[in-house]
This record gives C-alpha cells, structure tokens and sequence, in this order.
C-alpha cells in the first residue's frame, strides 16, 4: 500500500508544518458549522455525519503516528487497504457522539531528514498521507454541504 520515497524534497520540518497547517485548516472549518450541519450525512456513499469523519481526521493521525514509530523503530508496520478499513470502521461505530471540541489531534513532532526515509520512504509516505487527509476530507464535506443546499 505504501511505496518508498517520492521525487518530493520536503524535510521534517516542512512535513510537520503541512500537517499542523491542513489541521487547522480543518479545524477552522469544522469550528464554523452549525450543530445541523455537525449531524448531517452530506457525502454520497457515505453515512457517516460531518462529525465522525472530522474525528476520524483525527483518529487517523494517532494510527499514521504508531506506524511511523514501528518503523523508525526498525519494526514492520502492516498498513493496508483492509487494515485502514477496519481501523476506519471500528472508529465510526465508537465516535458517533464526538462534539466539535474532541475532534482533532497534532501530528508528527521531531522527525529527522533521516527518519523520513525509515522503512524504505515509508515513514515520508505517511507524512504525505496525512496532510492530504485533513484536506481531503474537509473539500469533500464543503462540496457536500454545499450540494445538500442550506440546511435549516
């Protein structure tokens, strides 16, 4: 699931602001909704409400987190497709009561140039993961709310 290291040339530091920077910008946006736009279900395909997936952003941090570790610590990280799956729905089953406050989490603090290439590039790869994350999620929950028009 993950490859080795990409053509990018950002460092450690670079890769941690990114994150904080995608978070926040998450956060904000999260910030900024109503409670019925909190609760409300706007992805197609997908049940989870606006919460839940904010929070998920966050769960996902603290397992990206616990890979990177088990690989800087020389150690397999079994990451996969259906790994991520069943992480994702064991998550959507505990957080359906998240409120806005417990929802997001920091990532990737005092990573080297040379840890970034621990595993092969995977420890990079993850970093790169979660920046998009964060962003990904929130563009989707915008285009989604926006779609369902004004919710009252």
């Amino acid at each position: 699931m993950l490859g080795g290291m990409s053509e990018d040339a950002r460092g450690p530091a670079r890769y941690a602001a990114e994150i904080d920077e995608a978070r926040e910008r998450l956060v904000a946006f999260a910030g900024g909704l109503g409670d019925e736009q909190w609760h409300a279900a706007p992805l197609d395909g997908d049940p989870r409400p606006v919460g839940v997936v904010v929070d998920h952003v966050a769960h996902a941090y603290e397992y990206l987190a616990g890979w990177m570790r088990q690989i800087l610590d020389g150690q397999t990280a079994a990451v996969s497709g259906e790994v991520v799956d069943a992480l994702n729905a064991e998550h959507a089953a505990r957080a359906a009561a998240v409120t806005q406050a417990e929802a997001v989490e920091q990532l990737m603090a005092g990573c080297s140039a040379e840890d970034l290439q621990a595993g092969g590039g995977r420890v990079e790869r993850l970093a790169q993961i979660a920046i998009r994350h964060a962003d990904d999620h929130r563009a989707e929950i915008e285009a989604g709310l926006a779609s369902s028009g004004p919710l009252s």
